[in-house]
């Protein structure tokens, strides 16, 4: 699963201690409460910055200073002397990205961050014993983590490799020349995204500071196609109305139902020995649904606070809409009608994905869903029951990739065979993820092993049964690695 803990929000007391009445009042904790206040000032600030401080009246540089200061702000605001870990970290990696050639640049900043990630993980954890309901200045790391990793890698493909060597998308995104300190910095802890992400690309961010993000979208489309004579100025207000919206749904839901069906549920008496199977099965998703709206909350709003600085448009849609979904960290229609594990995955926590599959999924020369499992798993943490998750993963991602390729094709020749298979694999789908996810939710070991007991182990044995016995056969039009231009040049001479 590549799903990261909802930034900030098991966070204790670290910053600024002025909410407290407010805490009291709402009965939420007040670290949840100053994350809240944060993004929300995140949010005015970003409307404030595209306004008062866009491209046309400012230059990049007092753009990337300011991006820079209020990021630096929230951060100190959130966490208090917590935020050194974050600096330290970064001037770590801005050393080696000057100093290390463009052929190891990658590899060392790699190592570092995940590295110091790792360690302040270890020590929040095992050495302090801050626990489950402790500062966790670790979800700012984790996002700094992904963008200097990201970074590295581009400037690698831009620098340290041939250009016909590259895919599509590498080439895309390739950085041809190192960053100064000031955009290293700026890309790095900007407030739109210091707090709760998503990661984006280097150059998709420069584009945006220089004024040049939007146009650069627009130019990919055919606009006498679609009726237009002119590049237009697309506004995100109404993406950003719509997603605060959707913000205020999750918030109420967070506020009533995962209040409503705690996750400490799953290890109580009537659960564990009283209830049938059936009830644990059913009563297990909707436990998993009620832990959902607090990630959909962050993520969303995060998305438009990104959105109201005018960072994220993605291009038009088909019916010829503006969309800004470039920095989109989940879908949740997608997410709720996923009927296979795999459209699961692709759906929640985008972003996070995306950066897995760019630093590991394609460049590793063996086992890559197992490697990237395993990636994901040291990046989210050392709670035990991440890995207990990610190795599920494992075993019911290979599962439901041998059902598809054996099975699926005998549904395609009518409408009603295809509706059926849409409806139980979509079951099938939500059942699975409920009993993969619960490890992730619930940290420790105790209460897993006692979840899973409950429940059998029914979805390892099923799992392995299929993997023993069901022949492997190879997925259609799918290639792990992306095709390079020297590649497709060589089909074209064949």
């Amino acid at each position: 699963m590549a799903a990261e803990p909802p930034p900030s929000f098991s966070y204790r007391t670290t910053g600024s201690t002025c909410l407290h009445p407010l805490s009291e009042l709402l009965g939420i904790p007040l670290d949840q409460v100053n994350f809240v206040t944060c993004q929300l000032f995140a949010l005015f600030a970003a409307f404030w910055f595209r306004s008062y401080l866009s491209p046309g009246k400012t230059s990049p540089d007092v753009r990337h200073v300011f991006a820079t200061i209020f990021g630096i702000y929230f951060v100190i605001f959130c966490f208090g002397w917590y935020s050194v870990h974050l600096f330290v970290l970064v001037l770590m990696c801005y050393g080696i990205m000057v100093t290390a050639s463009a052929s190891n640049v990658h590899r060392y900043s790699f190592f570092v961050a995940m590295g110091y990630l790792t360690i302040c993980h270890i020590s929040r954890i095992y050495i302090f014993h801050y626990g489950i309901l402790t500062t966790d200045f670790s979800g700012p790391l984790m996002i700094v983590t992904q963008k200097i990793t990201t970074l590295a890698f581009q400037v690698h493909d831009g620098l340290g490799r041939k250009a016909e060597d590259l895919s599509t998308e590498q080439h895309r995104l390739a950085v041809k020349a190192k960053p100064s300190f000031l955009e290293y910095v700026s890309y790095l802890l900007n407030f739109m995204s210091v707090i709760a992400g998503p990661c984006n690309n280097f150059k998709e961010y420069i584009a945006f500071i220089e004024g040049r993000h939007i146009h650069m979208k627009l130019l990919e489309v055919n606009w006498k196609e679609e009726g237009f004579h002119s590049l237009p100025e697309p506004s995100p207000t109404r993406a950003v109305i719509h997603k605060l919206c959707m913000t205020l749904v999750s918030l109420l839901l967070f506020l009533t139902l995962t209040k409503t069906f705690p996750v400490t549920c799953l290890v109580d008496d009537w659960f564990v020995h009283k209830a049938n199977f059936l009830t644990r099965l059913c009563y297990l998703y909707v436990v998993m649904q009620a832990s959902k709206p607090k990630y959909y909350f962050a993520w969303t709003l995060a998305d438009a606070v990104n959105n109201a600085a005018g960072f994220g448009f993605s291009g038009v849609d088909k019916n010829g809409n503006f969309c800004w979904d470039l920095l989109s960290n989940l879908n949740i229609w997608k997410i709720e009608t996923a009927t296979s594990f795999k459209m699961y995955l692709e759906n929640w926590n985008i972003q996070t994905a995306t950066w897995l599959k760019r630093v590991c999924y394609e460049r590793v020369p063996w086992y890559p869903t197992v490697l990237t499992f395993i990636l994901s798993a040291l990046w989210h943490g050392v709670y035990p029951g991440y890995y207990f998750t990610f190795l599920t993963g494992i075993l019911v991602t290979l599962a439901a990739r041998t059902v598809r390729n054996n099975y699926r094709h005998y549904f395609l020749s009518s409408k009603a065979l295809k509706v059926f298979y849409d409806i139980v694999t979509w079951a099938v789908t939500q059942l699975a993820v409920s009993y993969t996810v619960a490890p992730f939710v619930m940290l420790a070991i105790e209460p897993t092993i006692s979840l899973y007991k409950s429940m059998y182990f029914y979805l390892h044995v099923i799992s392995l049964l299929i993997i023993l016995f069901l022949p492997i056969k190879p997925q259609a039009h799918n290639q792990r690695r992306p095709q390079t231009l020297n590649s497709v040049n060589k089909k074209k001479i064949d």
